[in-house]
């Protein structure tokens, strides 16, 4: 008998996560770049797959993960956290601009 799981299921699972985390802060400007969306949501995604990207990379050296899988991990968190850094300074830069009704009255 063979526990359902299993020491490597655990390790595939949390290998692929760089993934869901850059996959999830580049879906945040698919869905509506809200301010408040990338300040709370997207920027922070961006940067725990952008460190967990780091982690799997080191780790597909001794062959725990997928080289692969934490490039595109790591590539889509970079394009994340750079599209929120250049719309939050877009926003800073801009006061007068209208931003989701908080603009001047």
């Amino acid at each position: 008998m063979t526990a359902v799981d299993s020491p490597d299921e655990t390790r595939q699972t949390r290998a692929e996560l760089a993934v869901w985390f850059g996959g999830a802060s580049t879906g945040c400007w698919l869905v509506c770049p809200f301010w408040i969306l990338v300040v709370f949501v997207a920027l922070p995604l961006a940067l725990v797959g952008l460190v967990r990207a780091g982690i799997e990379y080191r780790a597909s050296k001794t062959g725990a993960t997928s080289r692969r899988r934490a490039v595109v991990g790591g590539a889509l968190s970079l394009l994340g956290a750079t599209a929120a850094i250049a719309y939050i300074t877009f926003l800073a830069t801009h006061p007068n601009l209208p931003v989701q009704g908080l603009g001047p009255n």
